[in-house]
């Protein structure tokens, strides 16, 4: 395995050290089957087939302990937002069974070293890769995202991720050299000789806590992080979204025996309905690692209790747009519009606070007044989602009840807001079960004290504000308020002056906040790159880690510093 992926290994150690774009895993569906070249490589149909099958059954996971034990059993929650049934059970294990074996299997991955670890997650990747149309469907009907998306960013756009974090990971355990002589002169003494071997070794269990809606991309980097570090991993997918996981255990695993590894290296922990289980495990003293992705609300109690682990987490956050002026008009509706629509706003990246000048922004094509900026907005959305089968490929499907009911209140009465574009539903051919719905865009006031808790509340999901404030100086700073209070994990923000630009990078710099500038074409303020885009900072409450950089790997492992006297000359070469 070293042999094979050692040239992909140190592609990717190029790729973060020069942020261009690369990557290994196409991103085209006819990239996969027989003509792919890619032994095992599914088509679109055996990758439907594969998902098909399973489906109403038990899905096993071979040898792994505890599932038979007294707390063990079985748990079956899916319920895909297209409606289709899912009736899959998952492993349920007796913690207490399987947490001692998993760390059973951490000495021999330690002794292995970070070459070796590295390319055995690089060959889960690769057959993960090989099943792409397979964990797409499973993606698109566990999260709710249309299917192309699902394949891209379910499939290679997170392969990317994972792969991202192994480089990474493998760049910061060969800092350290794993062997040194170390001599100190003493004068007309003999120097002080000692021989020194380092080995990073892994914390302990890494507990990977799934999200519904992004279950791969988000919960990818984690796991390779922590794998590739020397530590095994527990999956506890969302109840609602456990197969694309519960797929990556049964690859991880395979690989890992047929590398004459212990495969309780990684485990899945289901859970039954509204058993809540990440609680008891998060604390649990086996845990020395916690990867989250969620709700605000679970990743403060994490980060406040799970105080034996170390805790990265992925909340929420107020994302926001500062439009000023721009000189490419109806290119920045465009690229607004579509990022608000994509995949029903259910991103963490998605733009929610729209501040806009009250007296209005220069354009290339005149003058435009807030009234103006919002109505062509709402236009430009309408027009982008007006083709039904168009809306279904870009929108996918509602995840939740939760998102549907804060679509349904926005603007409602007793709002402080007024509805500049309505949500309309829309049918989905394929699935008539599905609940689509498309944006809904609520006009506020920043001088009206009751808007001030619409604008600091995160509202998740296919709703966002447009603001009206002063000046774009009044936008900065409520910018910079809101990234205080509340976090962001993306600020976009269109100018065609330098002062105002200056003005918007620096409140970024300070609250340590990523941003995007004048995006016109076909980049989105919600979309990032592995290898080259930094997803979050680890700097604002919307998250303490970012996706991916050596922060995110270095605390994974320690350095154990083994240290004798040196070997005479003579003895060393007998």
């Amino acid at each position: 395995m070293i042999e094979k992926h050692r040239p992909t290994l140190d592609r990717a150690l190029e790729a973060i050290r020069t942020r261009e774009f690369w990557s290994p895993h196409p991103e085209h569906p006819k990239a996969y089957g027989e003509d792919s070249g890619v032994a095992g490589s599914l088509s679109a149909g055996q990758g439907q087939a594969a998902f098909d099958a399973l489906r109403g059954g038990r899905f096993e996971i071979e040898g792994q302990p505890g599932t038979a034990g007294p707390e063990g059993g079985w748990a079956a929650t899916e319920v895909s937002p297209y409606g289709l049934e899912m009736g899959i059970e998952y492993p349920r294990p007796d913690l207490d069974l399987l947490l001692p074996e998993m760390r059973k299997a951490m000495p021999a991955w330690r002794d292995a070293g970070p070459e070796a670890r590295a390319a055995v997650c690089l060959e889960i990747l690769a057959r993960i890769s090989a099943r792409t149309h397979e964990f797409a469907h499973a993606v698109m009907h566990t999260s709710g995202q249309a299917f192309m998306m699902a394949l891209q960013a379910g499939g290679p756009h997170a392969q990317d991720r994972g792969m991202e974090a192994v480089a990474y990971a493998y760049a910061e355990q060969v800092r350290t050299p794993e062997a040194a002589d170390w001599s100190k002169p003493q004068g007309k003494r003999d120097p002080l000789e000692l021989g020194k071997r380092f080995t990073p070794v892994g914390r302990g269990v890494s507990l990977l806590i799934g999200c519904n809606t992004f279950p791969t991309w988000n919960g990818y980097p984690g796991f390779f992080a922590s794998l590739a570090t020397g530590n095994p991993v527990l999956v506890k997918p969302h109840p609602r979204a456990v197969l694309p996981l519960a797929l990556t255990v049964r690859v991880a695993r395979e690989v890992l025996t047929e590398a004459g590894f212990e495969a309780n290296l990684v485990a899945l922990a289901a859970e039954r309905e509204g058993e809540g289980i990440a609680k008891e495990l998060a604390v649990r003293p086996e845990i020395r690692i916690v990867d989250y992705t969620g709700s605000t609300a679970f990743g403060d109690w994490l980060e406040a209790h799970a105080r034996q682990a170390r805790v990265f987490t992925e909340k929420a956050g107020v994302n926001t747009v500062i439009v000023d002026s721009t000189d490419d008009y109806k290119g920045m509706l465009g690229n607004l519009a579509f990022s608000l629509s994509l995949y029903s706003g259910q991103m963490c990246t998605t733009p929610q606070n729209l501040l806009i000048p009250r007296d209005g922004i220069s354009t290339d094509v005149g003058e435009k007044s807030y009234d103006e900026v919002v109505a062509d907005l709402a236009t430009a959305v309408g027009k982008l989602l007006g083709d039904d089968a168009r809306a279904n490929a870009i929108l996918g499907a509602i995840v939740s009840d939760q998102v549907l009911a804060r679509v349904e209140s926005a603007g409602s009465t007793g709002s402080p807001g007024e509805v500049a574009l309505e949500s309309r539903s829309v049918e989905h051919p394929d699935f008539p079960g599905a609940t689509v719905r498309t944006p809904v865009i609520v006009k506020l006031d920043s001088a009206k004290p009751e808007s001030e808790a619409v604008c600091f509340a995160e509202c998740f999901g296919p709703v966002s504000f447009a603001v009206a404030v002063d000046s774009t100086a009044d936008a900065v700073a409520l910018l910079r308020r809101t990234v205080r209070e509340k976090g962001a994990m993306t600020v976009g923000a269109y100018t065609t002056s330098p002062a105002a630009e200056r003005l918007i990078e620096e409140a970024c710099l300070d609250e340590c906040a990523q941003l995007s500038l004048n995006l016109t074409g076909g980049v989105y303020v919600n979309q990032t790159a592995a290898f080259s885009d930094f997803h979050g900072s680890g700097g604002n409450p919307a998250a303490n880690a970012a996706l991916c950089d050596g922060a995110f790997v270095a605390d994974r492992f320690r350095t154990v510093e083994v240290r004798r006297p040196a070997q005479p000359a003579e003895a060393a070469q007998g």
